[in-house]
């Protein structure tokens, strides 16, 4: 079976077919590190995390190339910065080493590639010259925008009328912009704020020229996959189709568009003022869901369960189902053999998960069933029934390693938790003490932090930045 993805771009579900069998080439956004991410960030880091496996698993590991950037430049870092009297780089800092433990923790395997957008200034520039050779984008005020009636393919992704990308295309209205749909490429920096030479003036990127230039640096002026959450696909996916076609002459940027679906939580759409916005962070360390922290695992399965282009109702039921699964799967490991089904059953799967299941296995449910379920536009929901009805152990684990459960490690982790208590609250509020006495050059108290972890048996790895990671010594 060839795989099949859905593609936003034409609507439908198309043949993928890469532009370089020997170079498969995905991108995907990243966050904006001004905060932890919360659990619908989580739906987009594993879904994309399971794309890259199978696409590895397809095309050869050393095939592929996964880019997946960090926005390090941004008003909200500015702002939250400000807010908590600590630098940029403090924040960002800090902020990406969460994200990294956050990332590792549900799974996902690193990317090929992780540019931050301040290490790619030049690149910004060289794009934005470049749109202003072409006529595509003008200076006003300070500013560079993007001329959006210079493109009259503008809007074939999002596919909206024009007055519903004006209401909800989330940019500055202002005086100087010819069109209201014209977007920033670069915005004059005060003194306080982070800026760079250039020709316009000292200055930074808007946020969309940052996803193409860091795409073209690392993918080329086309590329086989862009992916991200549906909510990206107006007004940011967009602009950065125009940027890119209008920069390089091209009638696309990447072939297939991928989107995951939007999350809710208990019914209800996610959100601070409803009291159940959920970080990552918190689902995996904190009592605030649930009344407990929940293993990665346990995250990943869960979010797995439904298809990614569906809207994904994330529960407290839905979680204690994939612990039971994951226990269960435990459990059997390497103690049953080809006739027995003790521990194995329903709850996790949900039939096709998109309307296009049949055809798969006659119910074997060795590898092979399992990636073509994959196959079918990552249909996971039909790959964990398939799953379900394995009876051999080294098949078991190898499907479970293909969609990013490592059965062992999380074994192993069940086991040693109950040597190793300790509050993961109280090492993360130490370990950002610990950085804010770095930053005040107080190495005194950075040591004696330092040395209260360790006597938690906690080892702390810093950077080049200055951020800090840490795992438990076993």
């Amino acid at each position: 079976m060839v795989l099949r993805l859905y593609n936003t771009l034409t609507r439908r579900k198309e043949d993928f077919a890469p532009l370089e069998p020997a170079n498969v080439r995905l991108y995907a956004c990243g966050p904006t590190v001004y905060d932890h991410l919360h659990i619908g960030n989580g739906r987009m880091l594993i879904v994309f995390d399971v794309l890259y496996r199978l696409l590895r698993h397809l095309y050869g590991e050393a095939h592929v190339t996964y880019v997946r950037n960090i926005t390090d430049v941004d008003d909200k870092i500015n702002a939250r910065a400000a807010e908590r009297g600590i630098s940029i780089r403090e924040l960002t800092g800090e902020m990406a080493a969460v994200f990294h433990q956050d990332a590792k923790a549900l799974g996902c395997l690193p990317p090929s590639a992780e540019p931050r957008a301040t290490e790619h200034i030049g690149e910004i520039i060289a794009l934005i010259e470049r749109l202003i050779a072409k006529g595509h984008s003008y200076m006003a005020e300070g500013h560079v925008l993007f001329d959006v009636p210079s493109m009259p393919a503008y809007g074939k992704l999002s596919r909206r009328p024009l007055d519903e990308m004006i209401a909800g295309a989330r940019v500055e209205v202002a005086p100087y912009k010819r069109s209201p749909m014209d977007f920033v490429l670069w915005k004059p920096s005060s003194e306080k704020e982070p800026g760079w030479a250039s020709p316009w003036g000292r200055g930074r990127p808007g946020w969309h020229i940052e996803c193409s230039a860091m795409s073209w640096k690392h993918l080329g002026e086309i590329f086989d996959i862009h992916g991200g959450g549906i909510d990206l696909v107006f007004p940011h996916h967009e602009n950065e189709i125009a940027q890119s076609c209008a920069a390089f002459g091209h009638d696309k940027m990447a072939n297939f568009w991928v989107h995951n679906g939007h999350l809710q939580v208990e019914g209800e759409k996610m959100s601070k003022s409803l009291g159940n916005f959920v970080t990552i962070h918190e689902l995996l360390h904190a009592d605030k869901f649930g009344g407990r922290a929940w293993p990665g695992e346990v995250l990943r399965l869960a979010i797995l369960k439904t298809h990614y282009r569906r809207p994904l109702d994330f529960t407290v039921k839905a979680l204690e189902d994939a612990e039971t699964n994951l226990r269960k799967w435990g459990a059997q490991f390497g103690t049953y053999d080809s006739h027995g089904d003790e521990g194995f059953g329903g709850g996790l799967g949900s039939g096709s998960g998109d309307g296009s299941g049949s055809g798969y296995g006659g119910g074997i449910g060795y590898l092979e069933d399992v990636v073509e379920a994959l196959e079918d536009d990552l249909n996971t929901p039909f790959a964990l029934t398939l799953v379900h009805e394995i009876r051999d152990k080294d098949q078991l684990d190898r499907a479970l390693r293909l969609i990013g459960i490592d059965l062992d490690a999380y074994s192993r982790r069940m086991e040693d938790e109950k040597t190793y208590a300790f509050d993961t609250l109280a090492v993360t509020s130490l370990i950002s003490a610990r950085l804010k006495a770095r930053a005040a050059k107080n190495w005194a108290e950075a040591d004696r932090i330092r040395d209260e972890l360790a006597a938690m048996g906690i080892a702390l790895k810093d950077n080049k930045d200055g951020t800090t990671i840490w795992e438990l010594k076993r």
